[in-house]
């Protein structure tokens, strides 16, 4: 996800103090060298190991391109066993998908393929939950049913109660949430700088999304919705936030340090809590961006895709135990792991498919 900043540029002066702070004590412990954390002692064992432990523990919901050139959505079982194509629609992509709370619905986004798509028109990680058209359908892909017209119901996400869903109109400035079968609006708030990838919380207290506020651009803000206030939860260049499944207390998101491992830095995983007094890394793998982090329905799991260039949809799906966290691949990783030297090397459990905006599930409805 390339974290370019829609407002003007920050001074090079600022981002070179950024680079500074974060690079120092990592170039001074790099000299002794900080050896890494203890890892399992057969790292194959131990990955085949946490593949058999989630091997039952539901499904996994993704988009994925097709033979055709097209993106549908799958499913398959966490271990990567079992997939199967939830939409077959040759004429459209689909992408984005959520299962609803109760189980009984998914809410996704879809594109026209070929002459029908507008000009330079694609999914665009970045952008991709105001493109298209929302679609709701039944748990397994079946009887989807359009709901309203291209761009409406920008950035849709569920509520507690799957009856609501909350919107993001970044160009009128304000979140709104809106009854979903009445298509009327319940109640709207300012935006507080979120632009884009926006997840309403599973208690329904507050959203978290991708933001520029408070002079911090590229930031993760949660907003209380009793009191209207934000708070800024992330620090750095950081995008693609969401809410721990079991906990709406803590946020998962990707986070990217300029000049760490490489000029441009190698985005990792992070979560944060929902008061922004606390930060902690999850997983960080040289050669690869972490993004489209998520967590297992019972947050024992993290679940993300592994693309090699920062940008781009499908990219390699992995999991590892949040149990385990930090994990930081390879062991040689040096930059990284200077500042986390307590940081484990595994286990990694890499699925066999490519995915976008993977989300996991207990439901068994959707695998039907």
């Amino acid at each position: 996800m390339k974290m370019k900043d829609p407002r003007p540029k920050r001074s090079a002066i600022r981002r070179l103090a950024l680079a500074a702070a974060v690079l120092l004590p990592a170039m001074q412990s790099l000299e002794g060298g900080a050896p890494p954390a203890a890892g399992p002692a057969d790292p194959a064992a131990a990955d085949e190991t946490l593949r058999a432990e989630v091997a039952g523990l539901g499904w996994i919901l993704f988009a994925a391109r097709t033979g055709a050139g097209d993106y549908d959505l799958f499913a398959c079982r966490p271990d990567g066993s079992a997939r199967r194509n939830l939409t077959q629609s040759p004429a459209w992509s689909e992408y984005g998908a959520r299962l609803s709370p109760d189980g009984k619905q998914l809410l996704y986004r879809r594109l026209p393929k070929g002459p029908d798509v507008r000009p330079g028109e694609g999914i665009n990680h970045d952008l991709w939950g105001a493109q298209g058209s929302l679609v709701i359908a039944r748990a397994d892909g079946s009887q989807p049913q359009p709901h309203g017209a291209f761009g409406a119901w920008p950035w849709a996400s569920w509520g507690p109660d799957s009856r609501q869903i909350a919107c993001l109109y970044k160009s009128e400035g304000r979140i709104r949430i809106l009854d979903l079968a009445a298509k009327s609006l319940v109640r709207e708030l300012p935006r507080h700088g979120i632009f884009q990838q926006m997840y309403w919380s599973p208690d329904g207290r507050r959203i978290c999304g991708t933001a520029n506020i408070q002079g911090q651009d590229w930031n993760i803000v949660g907003i209380d919705l009793d009191t209207g206030r934000p708070t800024l939860l992330s620090r750095g260049q950081n995008c693609t936030g969401d809410w721990f499944q079991n906990d709406s207390t803590r946020v998962i998101y990707s986070h990217r340090t300029p000049g760490l491992g490489s000029s441009y830095g190698w985005t990792m995983l992070m979560q944060a809590t929902a008061d922004g007094k606390s930060r902690s890394l999850v997983y960080a793998e040289r050669g690869r961006h972490v993004y489209y982090g998520g967590t297992s329905p019972d947050g024992r799991y993290a679940l993300f895709s592994i693309p090699e260039t920062d940008g781009g949809t499908d990219a390699p799906m992995a999991i590892v135990r949040l149990a385990d966290a930090p994990v930081i691949v390879p062991p040689d990783y040096r930059e990284l792991r200077s500042l986390h030297p307590e940081a484990r090397t595994g286990p990694v459990l890499r699925l066999p498919h490519a995915g976008f905006e993977p989300h996991w599930t207990f439901e068994e409805a959707i695998g039907r």
